[in-house]
C-alpha cells in the first residue's frame, strides 16, 4: 500500500514539474527516466536497504552511454535554442546600434557600458559561422549588424587597425592597438568573408595583417610584440583577460594570432602568411610549450625568457586543437605528426591534473598546486573540443569520455535554463557568483558557440 502511495505521489510530483518548469526534450528525459525506472522495477524504499540510490544513480549515468547521434542533436539544440537566440534577442542596442557592452546574469542591461573590440569581433565571428552552418537569414542579419558596427566605430580610418574599445555611443575611449584584438579583427573579418563573399571584409583582414607584420613582428626573435598606441608606436601596456601586463610577449596573444592567420590563410593563400604560420608553430613547439610538464608557458620577455610558472588548463587544451588545425591547413605531414604527439601529451597533462571527477576543468595552477579552482565557461567549452580532438587523433576512448563528461558538467552547472546563455563560472563546489556578468568585454558567444559548431562538424563526419 505504501508503495502504491509512493508511486502516485511521484506521478503527481512529475505532473507539477512539467507544468511549472521550461524544459527541452533532453532535460525532460533525464527527469523522467529515473522515475520511470523506479516505477517499473517496483521500487519500495522499505525493501531497498543500502541500495536505495542505485536506480537513480544508474539512470543519471546514462549520458556516458548516450549515442553520438543524440549528443550531436544536443549540440545543435544548445546553440540554436539557447546561445544564438540570447544574443539575437537580448543584446542588440536599438538606440545606439550594435550590441550592449554589459548585461547581468539576470538580464539587467548597462546601456552605457563601454564596448570592446574583443566582444564585438567574437559576435561577428559567431554569427558568420552560424550562417555557414545553418544557412538561416537571421544569423546573416546579425553578422551584418556586427560587421557594420565594427567597421563604422572600431576601424581606425587614419592609422588602420581596430580600436581596443569604444563607448556606448561608438566613440573611441581606448584607441590603442592591442595585437590580441587585432588578431580577432582578422579572425572575424575572414569568417565574415567566408559567409558573405564580401571583399571589403577580406581587404580589412589583409590590411590588418600587413600592419601587424610591419609594426608588431619581431624580426630578430620571431613572434609579435603586443601593445601599441593608436599610431602604432610601441606601448608598454598589454591588455590580457582584463589584466594590465608589463610583459612583451604572451602565449595567449600568440595563440590567437595563429588562430587568426590560419583562418585568413584558408581564404587567402599567401606565401608570406604561410611562412608566418610555420614560424609560429615552431615558436610554440620550441619556446612556448614546456616539454617537461606538457603545459604552455604564459609570459615572456623579448627573447622568450619565461617570466611566469602559471599553468592555464583552458589554454592548454584549447591550444592542442588550434595547433593541429594550423598544421592541417599547411598540409605539412611532418609538422602534423609532430604536433599530434605534443597535443596528446598536453591533453593527458590537462586531463590528469586539471579535470575534476565531475568533469569540470579548474582554471589555473602553479608548480606548487591549484591557484584558482573556479570553473569558468570557456575552459569547459574548450575541453569538449580539445578532448574530442585528442580522441580523433588517437582513437583512445578516454578522451571521448572526457569530452562528453565536460559537456555533462556544462549542462548541469553552466547553462542558464532560466535567463539563457551560460553563467561565466562556478566555484569548485558548484556555487555560482551572482555578481558575474553574462555579457562583458571578455564574455561573449565565441567559445561556447564554437564548441557547438566544432562538435556538430566532428560528430557529423565521424
Amino acid at each position: 500500500m505504501k508503495g502504491l502511495k509512493l508511486k502516485n505521489s511521484m506521478l503527481f510530483f512529475l505532473f507539477i514539474l512539467l507544468k511549472i518548469l521550461p524544459m527541452n526534450r533532453y532535460q525532460l528525459l533525464y527527469l523522467i527516466l529515473p522515475l520511470c525506472m523506479m516505477l517499473i522495477s517496483g521500487f519500495n524504499p522499505e525493501k531497498t536497504g543500502n541500495n536505495k540510490g542505485s536506480y537513480i544513480q544508474s539512470a543519471f549515468h546514462m549520458p556516458n552511454q548516450t549515442s553520438p547521434d543524440e549528443i550531436l542533436r544536443d549540440f545543435r539544440e544548445e546553440v540554436k535554442e539557447n546561445i544564438l537566440p540570447y544574443w539575437i534577442m537580448k543584446t542588440k542596442d536599438p538606440v545606439n546600434g550594435g550590441f550592449y557592452g554589459a548585461i547581468s546574469n539576470k538580464g539587467k542591461v548597462n546601456e552605457q557600458a563601454d564596448r570592446s573590440m574583443v566582444l564585438n569581433s567574437r559576435i561577428l565571428w559567431t554569427f558568420s559561422r552560424a550562417y555557414q552552418v545553418f544557412h538561416e537569414e537571421k544569423y546573416l542579419l546579425t553578422a551584418k549588424r556586427a560587421y557594420r558596427y565594427i567597421t563604422e566605430h572600431f576601424w581606425d580610418n587614419e592609422h588602420g587597425g581596430f580600436y581596443w574599445s569604444v563607448n556606448y555611443q561608438g566613440k573611441a575611449v581606448d584607441p590603442s592597438k592591442q595585437i590580441y584584438a587585432e588578431a580577432f579583427g582578422i579572425y572575424s573579418m575572414a569568417e565574415y568573408f567566408k559567409a558573405t563573399g564580401d571583399k571589403e571584409s577580406l581587404e580589412k583582414a589583409k590590411k590588418t595583417y600587413r600592419l601587424m607584420e610591419k609594426h608588431s613582428h619581431d624580426d630578430e626573435n620571431g613572434g609579435y610584440f603586443e601593445a601599441f598606441e593608436r599610431n602604432w608606436t610601441p606601448s608598454g601596456n598589454i591588455h590580457i583577460g582584463g589584466k594590465e601586463m608589463k610583459t612583451l610577449k604572451s602565449m595567449n596573444t600568440h595563440l590567437h594570432v595563429l588562430e587568426a592567420y590560419t583562418s585568413l590563410y584558408s581564404v587567402w593563400r599567401n606565401d608570406e602568411l604561410e611562412k608566418r604560420i610555420h614560424e609560429m608553430t615552431g615558436i610554440f613547439l620550441e619556446q612556448i610549450i614546456n616539454r617537461e610538464n606538457h603545459h604552455f608557458h604564459l609570459y615572456f620577455n623579448e627573447e622568450y625568457e619565461v617570466l611566469s610558472e602559471e599553468i592555464s588548463y583552458g589554454h592548454d587544451i584549447e591550444g592542442t586543437w588550434l595547433l593541429y588545425e594550423a598544421a592541417e591547413i599547411l598540409r605539412d605531414d611532418k609538422l602534423r605528426e609532430q604536433i599530434r604527439k605534443v597535443a596528446l601529451k598536453m591533453a593527458d597533462a590537462t586531463l590528469e591534473e586539471g579535470m575534476d571527477p565531475d568533469g569540470g576543468l579548474i582554471y589555473e595552477a602553479s608548480p606548487e598546486g591549484v591557484t584558482n579552482s573556479d570553473k569558468s565557461w570557456w575552459p569547459q567549452a574548450e575541453s569538449v573540443v580539445g578532448f574530442y580532438n585528442a580522441f580523433q587523433l588517437s582513437g583512445k576512448e578516454k578522451y571521448r569520455k572526457a569530452a562528453f563528461k565536460s559537456w555533462e558538467f556544462i549542462r548541469e552547472n553552466l547553462v542558464d535554463k532560466q535567463y539563457g546563455e551560460w553563467f561565466r563560472r562556478v566555484s569548485r563546489e558548484g556555487e555560482r557568483y551572482p555578481d558575474d556578468m553574462k555579457v562583458s568585454a571578455w564574455k561573449g558567444p565565441y567559445h561556447n558557440s564554437r564548441m557547438c559548431f566544432e562538435m556538430i562538424e566532428r560528430l557529423g563526419r565521424r
